[in-house]
């Protein structure tokens, strides 16, 4: 099992940044990809950042690339989303999720494949 609890979200306003931080526990993290998803109201669940288990490769949907990046630190059993120039369609609920690397040597965008969540941090941004 792996435990995830994400921090960070609040309300900005459009142009400011954030910094959300997702703690892991429980089994090994850094044999885990990491993936940050984010939800709007009444939309799916969207991919938004991935980093493989060694942080040697990050992936990025179009809408946040340029804006967003993911780090990890693996000694402190935390992935990282920095959101710069926040837009209010950044708008959503996010949600950090594990997937094993044992499993798979890609980071994948779809939520099915992701294993472990976290309870997800709200980030608004009002314009």
């Amino acid at each position: 099992q792996v435990q995830l609890v994400e921090s960070g979200g609040g309300l900005v306003q459009a142009g400011d940044s954030l910094r959300l931080s997702c703690a892991a526990s429980g089994r090994t993290f850094s044999s885990y990809h990491m993936g940050w998803f984010r939800q709007a109201p009444g939309k799916e669940r969207d991919f938004a950042a991935g980093i493989r288990w060694s942080g040697g490769q990050t992936y990025y949907a179009d809408s946040v690339k340029g804006r967003f990046t993911i780090s990890r630190d693996n000694a402190k059993n935390t992935v990282y989303l920095q959101m710069n120039s926040l837009k209010p369609e950044d708008t959503a609920v996010y949600y950090c999720a594990a997937r094993s690397a044992a499993f798979s040597s890609f980071v994948s965008p779809r939520p099915s494949d992701y294993t472990y969540w976290g309870q997800g941090t709200q980030v608004t941004v009002s314009s």
